[in-house]
């Protein structure tokens, strides 16, 4: 019999084991300040390169300033309680 319910419910553990993953990378890629400062750079080398005006360039580099601070904010959080 429990053999049988690991065999149908097989599918369902495999779909919340993916989406734990799915949220832990998300989460890893949210909360990563590497990642923002890369994309910092890269952003500041395309509007370097003419590949966006100024106004793209400022408004995407204040989102992703906006997500380093969330993020440090959030360490700060930890650390403190």
């Amino acid at each position: 019999m429990f053999l049988v319910d690991d065999i149908l419910l097989s599918p369902i553990k495999l779909l919340v084991w993916m989406g734990k993953k799915i949220d832990e990378i998300v989460e890893k890629e949210f909360s990563d300040e590497g990642l923002i400062k890369e994309k910092l750079m890269q952003l500041q080398l395309r509007f370097e390169m003419d590949e966006m005006d100024e106004e793209e360039y400022n408004s995407q580099e204040k989102a992703l300033l906006d997500r380093l601070e969330a993020i440090r904010k959030a360490k700060e959080k930890e650390v403190q309680g």
